[in-house]
């Protein structure tokens, strides 16, 4: 089989990559295609998969509207040269536009809920994979499993943290240190949004820095007062960085949910919800805020916490427990499509085989 994937941010590399590696054993043929965004040609040649980058992404609204007809067509020609049999994607209206026009199937994962995507993608699309969290109804393409995308590659069967990540980042093993994450709100789905204001990210960095070492990653350019924060990692060490820090905070959805299913006490600052992060609430390993008010309390709560790793380790197990490994029912569910959705459909809970 030959299988085309677009990629839209680099948490897509990280979701599809174990499919992508395991799916290449059996003898599948994979190309990537992309946009310059932030690390996904980074995390590409790290996993040393084939891919094609379209260029830089346009932020403006004029922009968006062009770059979905340039983008599309691109998608399309790369289509035509590589002559797949399934496009896939999260939530790529330019795969489910190129698949339609080139008359294949368009398989989409989805977890954000931005219905001003969906309703790009959605009519070109014949599966749309989502967590059993994702608390939306797409209709009769839907399918539902017990798990997040962050577990396609954070589950222990694909993921174990490297000790070596301390040398990585200059500190000394076991030495204490924090993770923080700014976004652009630059996405469509960022309009009207919030998180942190810069007067919050200060008073942050002056607590923090008493008692540990901060990074910071970010979405966008960091202004000059925090540049010296930033941190200098390959992206691809990003989870082995978050696996061993002492707490996540950020306005960063994607790594607050990774921050929380590797046991890492999360903070989350975005008016933006979601089903997934709703139910990292619930095990008690994620705290979410619509803004920064509370933030600062509830660190101090997190610091005063004793055996805090031991602690939001059992609430990690927990976690893993009800959750099924999603690569391997990925894996199933795309070598057998199209019969694979008739048999969710047939037997909603059919994922439990995948635990």
């Amino acid at each position: 089989m030959r299988i085309l994937i677009d990629i839209g941010h680099p948490g897509h590399v990280h979701l599809f990559k174990n499919f992508a590696k395991e799916m290449q054993k059996k003898g599948h043929t994979f190309l990537f295609t992309c946009r310059q965004k932030e690390f996904e040609i980074e995390l590409m040649k790290a996993e040393g998969f084939e891919f094609v980058s379209f260029g830089k992404k346009y932020n403006s609204t004029a922009g968006k509207m062009f770059g979905l007809l340039k983008f599309d067509f691109l998608t399309v020609i790369q289509g035509i040269k590589f002559k797949p049999d399934l496009f896939m994607s999260h939530g790529s209206p330019y795969a489910a536009h190129a698949a339609a026009i080139l008359r294949k199937p368009h398989i989409s994962l989805e977890d954000t809920g931005n219905m001003e995507q969906v309703k790009l993608y959605l009519p070109f699309t014949k599966s749309v994979l989502t967590s059993t969290a994702f608390h939306k109804d797409l209709g009769d393409k839907q399918i539902e499993y017990a798990g997040y995308h962050e577990l396609a590659y954070l589950h222990p069967n694909y993921f174990t943290s490297d000790v070596k990540v301390y040398d990585t980042l200059g500190i000394p093993e076991q030495a204490p240190y924090v993770v923080l994450r700014f976004v652009s709100w630059n996405a469509s789905h960022d309009v009207n949004q919030s998180g942190l204001t810069m007067t919050e990210k200060r008073e942050l960095l002056q607590h923090l820095n008493e008692k540990y070492k901060v990074f910071i990653s970010s979405e966008g350019q960091l202004p000059d007062e925090f540049k010296q924060y930033q941190i200098k990692i390959p992206p691809e060490k990003m989870h082995d960085v978050l696996a061993f820090a002492e707490m996540f905070i950020g306005e960063g959805a994607t790594m607050a949910s990774e921050s929380a299913i590797l046991g890492t006490p999360a903070i989350y600052i975005n008016s933006i919800m979601a089903g997934t992060i709703d139910e990292q609430v619930d095990y008690g390993l994620l705290f979410n805020f619509q803004k920064g008010e509370g933030v600062m309390e509830k660190i101090k709560e997190l610091e005063k916490t004793s055996n805090l790793q031991e602690v939001f380790g059992k609430k990690r197990e927990q976690l893993l427990k009800d959750k099924i490994d999603v690569t391997a029912f990925l894996i199933w569910f795309v070598e057998n499509f199209p019969q694979s959705h008739q048999t969710m459909k047939n037997d909603p809970k059919y994922y439990h085989n995948f635990s």
